[in-house]
């Protein structure tokens, strides 16, 4: 047992298989001394001096002679037996081992141990060959003269952990120590065999893919000269290149459209997707993705069209001037989008026509009527067979421009079911926060709509879900009076009926006395659908006559309607001829236009109950209710002919449903009027709600109701009080034919109509 100074001790933080010809830290008070000779210790974990702990050795180590010391204070030197680490003392940097003497078991002869050698470089050498240092490797292994110093050479190589390079160190048999050597070296070069497999492999699949590259490059060089000198029959692919190119699209767009071409290439034209490929890049090529400069507007112009095209709405084309005015200013699509709401044929379309041709605009209208599917909205998603882009990205590729004029016509009438709710799908189209990246689900990329001047038309907003109304600024399409439907048919509708008819203008001749008869005796109506239909045919008959060579030319007058037109007059609610107590004349709005109607009472023999007829709805049934308990607190002296008799309430034209509150006061008046034996008189009408304490509330669709009393013959109308301001909203011809009269309680039109 031999005790070692610590200053003969060089710590090995990383265990060599074999130590000739490597170099060592030594850590020692003094410097070593070439010469000298030394134990090396072999420590599991690279620790600091003064951390180091007996447990951190490993229990063999190795005595040597140091050779040579470097500037650096490296170490070289050269290994001798193998020892057994008895104890180990440490205090701080102070480190003193006891020391014996390994035997090594010689259990193999030099002629095995040469066969073993020999079999491993011959191995190696193989290896060797098969890379660029094939030569000088041969030269370099031939020098080895065992299968250790083999070992110890490719330790570096190896890759072996500590743990496997103790195994080595610690095998006492020679047959054990040379098992771990060749295991060590035969793994390595398995594993240099392998890697020279992936690496091949890797370089054949890189070689087919370049080698394609190239073929598929040529092919679209000898493509683009085909194309070049034949461009009637440029190739799908070239022909998409050069609209990407083109067009202005935005990046994302750009790189959507480029994948999708590559994966038209790589299909071919015999997959089966290559329609759909194809179907997608014709649409988002065909799209304009230009932004659109916005000229300042002519105002004077822009008002000349409005007046040419359409005549009256003096309200509606001074709104409409003032949304110009504000894009003008703005350089920019700027304003409310416009809700235009108003009975059908009253111009709420064809006045989207008139904007787009005052701001020199493309025009484009969306009909929304029916619509149940949010995807009419966003598109469909590619994944679905048939998918095709919604109706909103569909009408502006019809256009051809980023900016056009899109008329979204009968919001009211979308319809929410399990197929989604399209009016949700619509806030994003018309906010103009969120419109400048619309999304079509078809596309799959954003699209600016803010540049596009939105119109929307309803003919009512009951319908019309509260956050897409809220988007929106409405504007009443009040309807026409006959002198305005007058106007129109002579300055509009009839002319174009000539025209579509191919009857020239002197071969028709329609008096103006003809014109108010079908206004006043075969239309019935707030806008002019009704009155063009009758001049298509009375056009069309009279195409007829001259084709038969009857005549050589037509003249019409009112007489002479019914043979042209083949039907009777439309017979008119007008106003009472008698009056008689239980009966008065209300006002109605309806989608067509306004309507008076009348309210019938009446006492029958009974117990008290309350009978209503005439198709009415839950809303007027409760105005029912009202009124007669308005009644009775009213006229409590009259509470004995409400017990012994049954009240009676009748609507006539039953087969015409009707809801609404605004009979509540024609109601209230035709049971008072009843009670009372007080008849009111046949030119008087009213409209209101009222309420259990007896005051009369607002109603809408005041414009409409006026008219139906002035067309009925009604000379004076009572109305809400808090509707006095929508009296603007009436034309002058229908206020100067009537008496119109406010009134804010019930107990003021009684009053009146009752005196008389």
């Amino acid at each position: 047992m031999i005790t070692v100074p610590y200053y003969n001790i060089v710590i090995v933080p990383d265990i060599y298989l074999y130590f000739q010809n490597n170099y060592f830290q030594k850590i020692a008070e003094r410097p070593a001394q070439p010469g000298e000779k030394v134990v090396f210790l072999m420590l599991k974990e690279d620790k600091a001096r003064e951390e180091m702990q007996a447990d951190d050795f490993y229990p063999i180590g190795i005595t040597g002679k140091i050779e040579a010391i470097d500037k650096d204070g490296n170490v070289r030197g050269a290994t001798g037996h193998r020892v057994n680490i008895d104890t180990i003392a440490t205090a701080g940097e102070r480190i003193v081992v006891t020391l014996s003497e390994r035997q090594d078991v010689e259990d193999m002869t030099p002629e095995d141990v040469e066969s073993h050698f020999e079999a491993v470089r011959t191995a190696f050498l193989q290896h060797m060959q098969k890379t660029q240092f094939g030569l000088l490797a041969r030269n370099y292994v031939q020098q080895w003269d065992s299968l250790g110093e083999m070992t110890a050479t490719l330790s570096f190589l190896l890759g072996n952990t500590n743990e496997e390079k103790y195994a080595i160190l610690a095998a006492d048999t020679l047959s054990e120590r040379t098992t771990h050597m060749e295991k060590a070296i035969y793994e390595y070069l398995e594993m240099e065999k392998v890697k020279k497999e992936a690496a091949d492999a890797q370089a054949s699949s890189n070689e087919q893919i370049y080698r394609e590259q190239a073929i598929r490059k040529q092919i679209e060089f000898l493509q683009k000269q085909l194309d070049e000198m034949h461009p009637e029959s440029i190739s799908d692919v070239r022909k998409f290149e050069q609209k990407i190119e083109k067009s202005q699209m935005n990046d994302t767009a750009r790189a959507e459209a480029m994948k999708v071409l590559n994966r038209m290439k790589q299909e071919g034209q015999n997959s089966h997707e290559y329609g759909m490929l194809y179907d997608y890049l014709d649409f988002v090529t065909s799209l304009s993705w230009k932004k659109e400069e916005i000229p300042p507007v002519d105002l004077k112009e822009a008002e000349r069209i409005l007046d040419e095209d359409h005549f009256g709405l003096q309200k509606v084309k001074k709104r409409i001037i003032q949304q110009l005015a504000v894009m003008t200013l703005n350089r920019k699509q700027a304003g409310s989008i416009l809700l235009f709401v108003g009975a059908p044929g009253t111009g709420k379309t064809s006045i989207g026509q008139s904007i787009a041709r005052a701001l020199g605009r493309s025009y484009v209208r969306v009909s929304l009527g029916g619509v149940r599917d949010e995807a009419e909205i966003r598109g469909h998603r590619r994944t679905y067979i048939g998918a095709m882009p919604g109706r909103i990205m569909e009408g502006i590729k019809r256009s051809g421009t980023s900016n056009p004029v899109m008329v979204l016509d009968e919001v009211d009438k979308l319809v929410r079911d399990y197929g989604g709710d399209p009016s949700s799908a619509l806030l994003e189209v018309l906010d103009p926060e969120q419109n400048n990246t619309f999304t079509d689900h078809y596309m799959n990329v954003p699209y600016d709509l803010s540049d596009v001047l939105f119109v929307c038309t309803a003919n009512t907003t009951d319908t019309i879900p509260e956050p897409l109304l809220n988007r929106m600024e409405v504007i009443q399409f009040p309807g026409y009076t006959a002198t305005d439907k007058f106007q129109i048919a002579k300055r509009h509708l009839l002319p174009r009926s000539m025209k579509d008819m191919g009857v020239k203008a002197q071969s028709l001749r329609v008096s103006d006395a003809a014109l108010r008869a079908i206004i006043s005796d075969y239309t019935m109506e707030a806008g002019v659908r009704g009155l063009k239909k009758q001049l298509d045919t009375l056009c069309r008959v009279a195409a007829v006559r001259l084709v038969k060579g009857e005549s050589k030319s037509v003249s019409v007058s009112p007489r002479r309607l019914r043979e042209f037109l083949d039907q009777k007059p439309i017979p008119h609610d007008g106003r009472l001829e008698e009056k008689q107590p239980g009966v008065v004349t209300g006002l109605a709005w309806t989608s067509a236009g306004g309507d008076i109607l009348f309210i019938e009472a009446l006492f029958t023999k009974g117990e008290g109950k309350t009978v209503i007829t005439g198709q009415l709805g839950d809303v007027m049934k409760e105005s029912v209710q009202i009124a007669v308990s308005l009644v009775k607190s009213m006229y409590p002296e009259k509470a004995e002919l409400f017990e012994k008799n049954d009240l009676h309430i009748h609507v006539p034209a039953g087969a015409v449903p009707k809801d609404g509150p605004s009979a509540g006061i024609t109601l209230t008046t035709a049971i008072a009027s009843l009670v009372n034996g007080k008849a009111v008189s046949p030119d008087v009408a009213m409209t209101g709600e009222v309420s259990l304490r007896g005051f009369v509330m607002p109603i809408g669709g005041l414009p409409e109701k006026l008219m139906a009393a002035q067309r009925a013959g009604v000379t004076t109308v009572y109305i809400p009080r808090e509707n006095e301001d929508d009296l603007d909203e009436v034309a002058q011809e229908v206020k100067d034919g009537l008496t119109i009269i406010p009134v804010h309680r019930v107990s003021e039109v009684l009053e009146k109509v009752m005196s008389v």
